[in-house]
């Protein structure tokens, strides 16, 4: 038997951070999903127990300033692709540099350094994967999620889709539907020889 699931990282994400902090009696605030306020004083051992508790989810805890940084790029960009209908209008590179504080060129740079990607190319790969979880929920034609994703048209959309996944997104709701075919019938098949 197949199960599939719908994740949603941020509120798993969220869950296990209230739940270990909570177990270790840590006074907190979120400030976004990736980041907290320690309102409780910790010392190193209560650190390092931090550390090991979460390692186990695959949370890590970031000390340079610099990936803090490019972490609240992505968070910013993250928050943006899902709710882009929302924000119709929005210039991403004046977001992010408001939301921050810091000039564009000077995150545009260090971003490039340590994640060997541009900026735009993560945007365009989050609104892909974005565009790709809408396709395989079969709630939204291509149109709308082209629209929901805030692409001009549904063509400027197929043509990023295909660039970064090799296949138009037509073309990959195909496979997808003849995957769900595939495991209908092995299961199927499968009950039919019990």
């Amino acid at each position: 038997m197949e199960v599939s699931f719908n994740v949603d990282i941020v509120k798993l994400q969220k869950r296990i951070l209230k739940d270990t902090f909570f177990k270790m009696k840590i006074d907190f605030v979120f400030i976004s999903a990736n980041e907290v306020k320690i309102n409780t004083p910790i010392n190193e051992v209560i650190m390092g127990e931090l550390v090991q508790l979460l390692n186990p989810y695959g949370i890590s805890i970031m000390s340079d300033p610099k990936e803090m940084l490019i972490q609240k790029i992505k968070n910013i960009i993250n928050e943006v692709v899902k709710s882009q209908e929302a924000n119709r209008s929005i210039n991403i590179s004046e977001y992010i540099s408001e939301r921050i504080g810091y000039s564009y060129r000077h995150m545009s740079t260090l971003f490039s350094e340590l994640t060997h990607t541009t900026i735009e190319n993560y945007h365009i790969l989050q609104k892909i994967e974005m565009a790709k979880f809408l396709i395989s929920t079969n709630q939204y034609s291509i149109t709308e999620i082209a629209y929901k994703l805030n692409y001009s048209s549904t063509a400027h959309l197929s043509n990023q889709f295909k660039k970064k996944t090799g296949m138009t997104p037509s073309e990959f709701q195909k496979i997808l539907l003849r995957k769900k075919a595939l495991i209908h019938k092995v299961s199927l098949d499968t009950y039919d020889t019990k």
